[in-house]
């Protein structure tokens, strides 16, 4: 097969996708006619002639097209992993869909910053709900800062723009700045609490049910005291007396038999992996339990010189580009908080896109199924994988892939995590946690780089571990579990 066969291949996973999913994340029958007509490996983007309505119409319609791709992915996972006889034989579709609609999000961008440029609108990023959105407001005159996005010259012309002027400004062309603009905000926001609210109805009709069932059945009176705390939560209170409530994380907690594991931690250029891209990838190798190997290198130079690998062994470092357009518009807020320039990542300069790399892709995965895996807080790096990684999904819902997570450790089993107004569950970033662990000096913070981030994660796991074990808590206490832990997912008959 070519680079680009398997987005044909994916199309034609079509019938089994329509056949078990009819209707989308927002409860919309979908369109399969609609998506087999994509150009998904080209591009599903419009792309406008230089005029305020032709950006104007773009932007509606790009937006329209990302609403519609988003709410199919979103169902998506939800429709395979339920999959349980098994019709969906594979998820490249949803990553397809996905990748496409990386590519869209960049053409949004830049459509955005071309109305900029052209004085059609100013953008503001702002935190609403869930989510960041642009949302634009009419040119006053005036330019706003905007530490989101780089300057992008789309004038036509080389060199001469100061950071302080438009690519408009610099041009001859002048533009009417009359484009009307209620109909071309990003409506993510509106479109992710209407589905937290759907969700929350249905977790409430069901713990309904489920209690009507109860009282028609007695079982109130044949267990009054309810389950246990899964992981053993009930009995792991720490030492002021807080005991953390049972959390769906819970399930990622290790067990007592928990030994070699490899750590990763991926850096990306936002928080969705349907819109953004993985730019770096870091992992390494601990055992939990178990003598080092043998004949592993024993010295290891992280970019931090006061890092020591210690127990590590099988370090790795990759760098992931993204493209052109992507590239263009900057990434002002990646690059303060991990020191990557996106810029100087585009695919032009050498740099290969991880989406568009299967060799990469298979051996992460290879990495991946051959022992247990920790993030601190999995969930994301697990969110990326499905739709980034070939054969990832498929392996996790064969039960070939553990996850564990150092997020809940921190929550339950640490006794530094303790409530406050500021943060209500308790302080249990990766920083925090690392600190508390002895596994990062408090005179320096958590990197931000995919491998010093999965070092100190490891580290700090490993203490953990040797401390619960000494005070017979954790997987050690009353409740704690035997195995390795973790979760993981087995075909169901």
């Amino acid at each position: 097969m070519t680079d680009r066969a398997w987005f044909d291949a994916a199309k034609g996973d079509i019938p089994q996708w329509a056949a078990s999913m009819p209707k989308d994340a927002d409860g919309t029958t979908i369109d399969w006619d609609w998506v087999r007509s994509l150009d998904l490996a080209h591009g599903v983007g419009t792309i406008p002639e230089s005029t305020p309505q032709s950006i104007h119409d773009a932007l509606k319609a790009d937006y329209a097209t990302r609403e519609h791709l988003e709410s199919i992915i979103a169902q998506c996972n939800s429709a395979f992993m339920t999959d349980y006889d098994r019709f969906i034989g594979s998820y490249r579709l949803p990553r397809a869909l996905a990748y496409a609609n990386r590519r869209l999000n960049d053409n949004i961008n830049t459509l955005l910053h071309l109305g900029e440029q052209q004085h059609l609108w100013v953008v503001s990023r702002e935190r609403r709900g869930r989510t960041t959105v642009a949302v634009l407001r009419p040119y006053s005159g005036s330019r706003p800062s905007n530490d989101d996005q780089g300057m992008l010259n789309l004038s036509g012309e080389t060199g001469g723009t100061s950071a302080g002027n438009t690519a408009a400004e610099n041009s001859d062309v002048k533009f009417p700045t009359t484009v009307a603009l209620d109909d071309i905000q990003d409506r993510t926001a509106a479109i992710l609490d209407a589905r937290a609210e759907r969700r929350k109805a249905q977790r409430f009709q069901k713990r309904a049910g489920d209690a009507a069932m109860a009282r028609a059945n007695l079982s109130g009176a044949t267990s009054p005291g309810g389950a246990a705390l899964p992981g053993g939560a009930a009995a792991s209170g720490n030492a002021t007396g807080h005991h953390p409530k049972p959390d769906w994380r819970d399930a990622y907690l290790p067990g007592r038999d928990v030994d070699a594991v490899m750590g990763i931690d991926i850096e990306t250029t936002g928080i969705d992996p349907a819109r953004d891209y993985i730019i770096d990838v870091g992992f390494e190798f601990m055992n939990m339990a178990s003598p080092r190997p043998a004949g592993e290198p024993e010295t290891y130079a992280y970019e931090q010189g006061y890092y020591a690998a210690g127990d590590a062994y099988g370090q790795s470092r990759l760098a992931f580009g993204v493209p052109p357009e992507n590239a263009a518009l900057g990434n002002a807020l990646i690059a303060k908080l991990t020191g990557i320039d996106v810029r100087g990542r585009s695919s032009e300069a050498g740099y290969r896109l991880f989406d568009e790399w299967p060799q990469a892709q298979a051996g992460l995965l290879a990495r991946l199924t051959q022992q247990p895996y920790v993030a601190h807080n999995a969930t994301f790096e697990h969110s990326w994988f499905m739709l980034n990684v070939a054969g990832y999904a498929e392996s996790y819902r064969a039960g070939r892939i553990t996850i564990i997570d150092t997020l809940p450790m921190s929550r339950q089993w640490d006794p530094g995590a303790v409530p406050t107004n500021e943060h209500p569950y308790g302080d249990n970033t990766l920083d925090a946690y690392a600190k508390r662990q002895g596994a990062l000096d408090s005179a320096h913070n958590e990197r931000h780089l995919g491998l010093e981030d999965s070092h100190i994660m490891l580290v700090a796991m490993k203490h953990h571990l040797a401390a619960l074990k000494a005070q017979r808590k954790g997987p050690w206490g009353s409740t704690g579990r035997a195995g390795v832990g973790g979760k993981s997912c087995g075909r169901k008959r």
